[in-house]
């Protein structure tokens, strides 16, 4: 879902609204996952974000990828299903957009999503969770054009002719999104539009912690907010209640079966990593050993930076979804 990097934001901060001390699985984003006659899978914590930083994907990741046989990313669309996505995303009960927000919120939500508006009798229609969506997706759209990092690792599985397992089905995403208090989504749709020029001067933070591999530092960068408006705190904690922790139970489950076989490459939003109830600590639950791949950067000859591996034995090279993340189906 493009546009996704304020939903990740937001809900990074209702994880430290709500954590104490240190978390399990603070740093890495790639991580190996092991059990005893099974061939090894991965795990590969993403930042839904076109910046070229970010989609030129390091060597470590490259030898993982190439050695998968099934990609199992959070989601993959059809175009039906992306045209339902929508279709979901309105209300059918009656409701619209102004019950909810006054005639200057409205109109600052028009001026906001510019030309990325729909028309106006859909958007009249738009429940706030979309609108959230839009206005994150117009962000996107204005700072990096081009694919996302999901869909990149996407694109090139396709090429490969991997197995593609989607990780959540488009009616249990809705669903997720439809759980978050009425009350929370125009909050922070409010909060989103007050806040939105801090937020993205935010953007090449994010990019760097996650660069670093420092998940803990993701999320402590989203405490900003919470500190601009502390009432939005407990909005962020529905929000992350329903968009990562129930997700990662989700994700989880569907993994169960496909890592027993091996050879998968799994690619989800970092924070659904990092914690006690992310996925890695499930995955763990279910027996699994669980092994950073590598950590973070060290300055090379020269002044770039390069990976530090673990010392494990190298690997062998072997926001609105839209249509360039739509399945074969």
């Amino acid at each position: 879902m493009r546009g996704a990097w304020i939903v990740f934001a937001a809900a990074a901060l209702a994880v430290v609204a709500g954590a104490g001390g240190a978390a399990p699985f603070e740093r890495g984003l790639l991580f190996r996952l092991e059990r005893d006659g099974v061939a090894p899978s991965y795990v590969f914590g993403t930042l839904h974000s076109a910046d070229p930083r970010v989609t030129r994907l390091p060597q470590a990741v490259q030898r993982a990828f190439a050695q998968a046989r099934t990609f199992a990313p959070e989601i993959q669309l059809s175009e039906r299903e992306i045209a339902d996505f929508f279709e979901a995303a309105q209300f059918d009960d009656g409701r619209r957009l102004s019950d909810f927000f006054d005639p200057p919120t409205l109109e600052a939500i028009r001026i906001a999503l510019g030309a990325g508006a729909p028309p106006p009798a859909v958007l009249a229609r738009l429940k706030p969770w979309a609108v959230l969506l839009k206005l994150a997706e117009r962000r996107e759209a204005d700072t990096a054009g081009g694919p996302t990092l999901d869909q990149v690792l996407l694109a090139q599985a396709r090429r490969r002719r991997l197995a593609i397992l989607g990780l959540e089905l488009p009616d249990e995403q809705v669903a997720a999104f439809d759980a978050i208090p009425v009350a929370s989504q125009v909050a922070l749709v409010g909060f989103l539009l007050a806040e939105r020029d801090a937020l993205a001067r935010e953007h090449d933070a994010v990019v760097a912690a996650w660069l670093d591999r420092d998940l803990a530092k993701l999320a402590a960068l989203s405490s900003a907010p919470g500190r601009l408006r502390p009432a939005i705190v407990p909005h962020l904690a529905a929000l992350t209640r329903h968009l990562v922790e129930n997700r990662s139970v989700l994700m989880a489950h569907r993994l169960a079966l496909p890592l027993r076989r091996g050879n998968v490459f799994v690619a989800v939003g970092a924070l659904h990593l990092y914690g006690e109830r992310g996925l890695l600590a499930l995955l763990r639950e279910q027996g699994y050993r669980v092994r950073r791949v590598y950590r973070t950067r060290r300055p090379e000859a020269g002044g770039r930076k390069m990976e530090r591996r673990s010392h494990r034995p190298r690997v062998r090279v072997g926001c609105f979804p839209d249509a360039r993340a739509r399945s074969h189906r």
